[in-house]
């Protein structure tokens, strides 16, 4: 059985995580579970927001599940964000976002994409610098993470069997940096392609991209693209599953892999019981569908989601944290 580093972070983050666990233990039985701690509050009580011993915990199990986190509204020295040091340190490269309709709670029906996002630089890289009155960052883009987030990219088309890839790049204005992105993905996803492959490869200015997922989200399959890029197109896309608060993520490296619901801390309902757990729960799916390569067992867990959202819950209805958990959970019994 696997292991599983637990890490609750700030505000509903110690909400939602837990029903996640006991959805996780329920088609997991045997799960070793750890917990470890990150976030503003443990950089308030020990002055590091991801201790040393947070990250061994992580690389033992290669697996974690990562709440939320606060920010401070101003700089704080010393103060380094969980998330990006989480992703930095664990070298996880890949950030993947599902955007799936779900019954009652989606807009509009029939919308199932993913966007498979450079985690690790781009604008992200932090080389920023002041220059006099001019503010400069360096927007950096290599071979190696273009090969293999493309090559990731190139994974998940194999395990899912979706057909389209779109590569996301912005090379007419930006014929170097993205031009490097956009023909190092679609070298690999070439190499990676096997003879039964029956791929589409295309790719999109990723301002016809934005129209796309805003007028014509069910025309998208798997989306590819560069860190800034993927991080905007990916919380437009979580209109369709519901809104950012019922959206799923998965950091995926090498190895370790980190899954952590979209939304925030949420610090004007923490504490109230009334925190959602499905985009905690359906980022807990996606470790075991990527992570732990057990599809079936992922593939209970979002269909006891879309169940209990078709029949069992109300949306428009006040909920509790722990009514939708157990509508979730008797869809597991």
């Amino acid at each position: 059985m696997p292991d599983l580093c637990v890490i609750p972070g700030d505000g509903i983050g110690r909400e939602v995580i837990p029903p996640a666990v006991a959805v996780l233990q329920a088609v997991t039985p045997g799960l070793s579970v750890q917990p470890a701690e990150a976030g503003w509050e443990t950089f308030q009580r020990q002055g590091i927001s991801v201790p040393p011993a947070t990250l061994e915990i992580v690389r033992a199990c290669r697996a974690a599940l990562f709440g939320a986190v606060s920010s401070p509204a101003r700089r704080v020295v010393g103060y380094r964000s969980a998330i990006l040091t989480l992703r930095q340190e664990l070298d996880l490269y890949a950030n993947l976002r599902p955007v799936r309709s779900l019954p009652r709670v989606s807009p509009r029906p029939g919308v199932d994409l993913v966007v498979v996002r450079e985690n690790t630089e781009g604008l992200y890289a932090g080389r920023e610098r002041l220059e006099g009155d001019v503010a400069i960052a360096e927007r950096v883009i290599t071979r190696r993470a273009s090969l293999r987030i493309g090559r990731r990219a190139a994974q998940l088309m194999h395990s899912t069997g979706r057909r389209r890839l779109t590569i996301v790049h912005k090379a007419n204005i930006l014929p170097l940096s993205d031009g490097l992105f956009r023909d190092s993905v679609r070298q690999v996803v070439e190499e990676q392609r096997g003879p039964g492959d029956d791929w589409q490869v295309d790719e999109l200015l990723v301002d016809t991209a934005a129209f796309k997922i805003a007028a014509q989200p069910e025309t998208l399959d798997v989306l590819v693209t560069t860190n800034l890029f993927g991080d905007i197109l990916s919380d437009a896309a979580a209109t369709w599953c519901g809104g950012m608060g019922l959206a799923a993520s998965l950091n995926w490296g090498d190895e370790a892999a980190l899954a952590e619901p979209v939304h925030g801390s949420a610090p004007d309902i923490a504490g109230q019981g009334i925190a959602n757990p499905t985009a905690a729960i359906l980022s807990a799916a996606l470790l075991l569908r990527y992570a732990w390569q057990m599809p079936e067992r992922a593939a209970r867990v979002e269909a006891a989601v879309a169940q209990a959202w078709a029949q069992d819950l109300d949306p428009a209805a006040p909920l509790r944290t722990e009514t939708v958990t157990g509508a979730i959970l008797a869809r597991l019994a």
